[in-house]
């Protein structure tokens, strides 16, 4: 019974410092850029998109289709930036517990 009240005692720490990187992801920014800079989107730790910056060399009312192309390639990117952030952060989250078990992320 002592084993089950100290994994439910971890689980309730973890529980509060799930909360808090989740609060400190959103914190944090990651970038990516596509077409060698032309557009930059920013997102938060949880893949929020928070600026979309386009070089107005690339705005081209006859190419809008590539524009479209390059935004899509710089939120996709950043998004994958901001997954890989979380993942390590919530990485470190299990790492320092001994838990039976193996946690799905």
């Amino acid at each position: 019974m002592a084993d089950f009240m100290k994994v439910l005692q971890q689980f309730q720490q973890m529980q509060g410092r799930l909360q808090q990187i989740q609060d400190e992801l959103a914190q944090k920014t990651v970038s990516a850029s596509a077409g060698g800079g032309m557009v930059t989107v920013e997102a938060d730790g949880k893949g929020q998109v928070r600026r979309i910056k386009i070089d107005p060399s690339v705005v081209n009312a006859s190419d809008v289709e590539m524009l479209e192309d390059l935004i899509v390639v710089a939120v996709s990117e950043a998004q994958k930036k901001a997954s890989t952030l979380a993942q390590e952060e919530m990485g470190k989250l299990a790492g320092g517990m001994n838990l039976p078990f193996k946690l799905p992320f």
